[in-house]
């Protein structure tokens, strides 16, 4: 039975709705293939030419074209490596690493993370910022902010305060911080490579529930972005009603634009119209990233910039 078979079978209204999106053979393949297992190299802990030798002495590394401290690595079990245990990698899906490099935090700046749990974006954050400024690692569940305060601290990050707020509540805090990621709860269906669950889980009913969710944390984000600064939306996810329509939304009740994200990764169209609505040519600007792309997660991305009123922030 082929992959396509095997998804229709296992959730039909699965296969009802993504099919519109991608009817290729290569789609339903990688949807369900195995991912690849691949590592980010936390340069807090150590120099990446010196952690890179080391790991080269025992496994096969192959770098990721869009991110410099990402290699895909062929080992049996990482929580057996010396290095992972030490915090000098991080097991990270390589697709989850483009939303920090886009995002571009600079040290001595003031970043909120929304959504920050496990936290192996928020450590990147912290590398790219050189543990300088600070972090808002934000998690409303107790249990998986735990986690994430574990991961911090294996990873050596110095500058990351964890919070436990329902992240619409960080829309009060207006014009506050350089750069916000929202790397948004949604229905993961990018994550069926990993757990066959996302699957047989998945309803339309838990999208739009989801998509309400986003667009109103989406909305918070922006309103505590400060004029001049960046916010990058993310998702695991393909379906265009927590992508596409998310972003939509929000270019259509702000002044807030799109900026081009220049990376060397192979996409797939975006969605400008979906159940007869349509969406902003803007999008076009947003990286929409099918499991057949680059063998891979699926994921989105957005680079938002809150425009400067009048050259004053």
């Amino acid at each position: 039975m082929g992959a396509r078979e095997i998804i229709k079978e296992a959730n039909p209204e699965f296969y009802g709705r993504y099919s519109n999106l991608e009817d290729t053979d290569e789609f339903w393949e990688f949807m369900v293939r195995p991912l690849r297992q691949s590592v980010r190299v936390n340069t807090l802990k150590a120099p990446l030419d010196v952690i890179v030798g080391r790991l080269r002495e025992e496994f096969e590394l192959e770098r990721i074209p869009w991110v410099e401290e990402g290699f895909f690595i062929k080992a049996d079990n990482l929580a057996e490596v010396p290095e992972h245990s030490l915090g000098l990698i991080f097991g990270q899906e390589a697709s989850s690493m483009i939303p920090p490099v886009v995002l571009d935090p600079k040290p001595g700046e003031l970043v909120l993370d929304m959504a920050a749990a496990p936290g192996s974006k928020t450590g990147q954050i912290a590398q790219y910022m050189r543990n300088e400024g600070c972090l808002i690692a934000n998690d409303p569940n107790r249990n998986r902010a735990n986690v994430l305060v574990a991961n911090l601290n294996r990873m050596g990050v110095l500058i990351a305060r964890v919070t436990m707020m329902n992240g619409v509540k960080f829309g009060r805090f207006r014009n506050t911080f350089d750069r916000v990621l929202i790397d948004a709860p949604c229905s993961s269906v990018g994550m069926i490579r990993k757990s066959w669950r996302f699957l047989r889980d998945w309803s339309l009913r838990d999208v739009v529930t989801y998509m309400r969710l986003q667009k109103k944390l989406i909305m918070a984000g922006y309103e505590a972005l400060k004029p001049g600064g960046t916010l990058v939306y993310s998702t695991c996810t393909v379906d265009p009603l927590e992508n596409e329509e998310v972003v939509d939304h929000l270019l259509r009740n702000t002044d807030a634009r799109l900026e081009r994200i220049d990376l060397p990764v192979k996409t797939s169209g975006p969605i400008l119209e979906w159940e007869g609505k349509t969406y902003s040519e803007e999008l076009r600007k947003a990286l929409r990233i099918h499991p057949d792309d680059n063998d891979t997660e699926a994921f989105f991305v957005a680079k938002v910039i809150k425009p400067v009123v009048d050259g004053h922030e």
